[in-house]
């Protein structure tokens, strides 16, 4: 007969699966699962998007932890569906104990139907028809240099794992003497350009320039 986990990991996990649906409520549905009592394995569970109770039974997954120790620990974004027919990205991990056996296993379960549904506005929002019609919207038609100079920013930035906007003051002033050095802040509007990319004043490119 399979060990009882102990009751305090138990409410350990069930603590953090509260914290968890909060989090990502409404979307994320978090259950605990107690591995030793396969016929009425859900300990908890928060935003119950499946339907699923309480003391309700073990999903085959769980099953296949508890006959084999040696299955893997976590298995992060598998795809799932709940029993109307949405479509859900699953993530479970497995919860062993001292002697190595799966005694519990804490799951999630997002829905992807309302992201799929943004994913699908947005794509249609950002389609853009193929017709021979180019346009810069600035003055001058300077569109060419502003593309550039925004792409430069953009690549030290993402360099750096961080936004133009959030560049730190020392890579900040790096930045604005590369920009100087290959003559982009020279061009028509080239420190205008690149404050406003930056989210600061074009006081503060000259100063970062000298």
């Amino acid at each position: 007969m399979k060990k009882k986990p102990n009751k305090q990991l138990l409410e350990m996990l069930s603590n953090m699966a509260e914290g968890l649906g909060q989090t990502f409520a409404p979307f994320c549905e978090v259950v605990v699962h107690d591995l030793s009592n396969p016929r009425n394995a859900i300990y908890a569970i928060e935003n119950s998007l499946s339907g699923r109770e309480v003391g309700e039974s073990v999903t085959e997954l769980g099953l296949a932890r508890i006959r084999d120790p040696e299955f893997p620990a976590v298995i992060a974004n598998y795809a799932n569906t709940f029993p109307d027919g949405r479509k859900v990205k699953s993530t479970s991990i497995g919860i062993k104990d001292e002697s190595g056996e799966y005694v519990a296993a804490l799951c999630l379960n997002v829905d992807l139907t309302l992201f799929q549904s943004f994913q699908s506005a947005i794509s249609q929002f950002t389609r853009i028809d193929d017709k021979e019609v180019h346009e810069h919207l600035e003055a001058g038609g300077g569109g060419n240099h502003s593309d550039r100079i925004h792409a430069r920013i953009d690549e030290f930035a993402a360099a750096r794992a961080t936004t133009p906007r959030s560049l730190k003051p020392a890579d900040r002033k790096q930045l604005v003497q590369e920009l100087k050095k290959a003559g982009m802040l020279e061009v028509r509007r080239g420190a205008e350009i690149a404050a406003a990319h930056m989210g600061v004043s074009r006081a503060t490119v000259y100063s970062d320039a000298k």
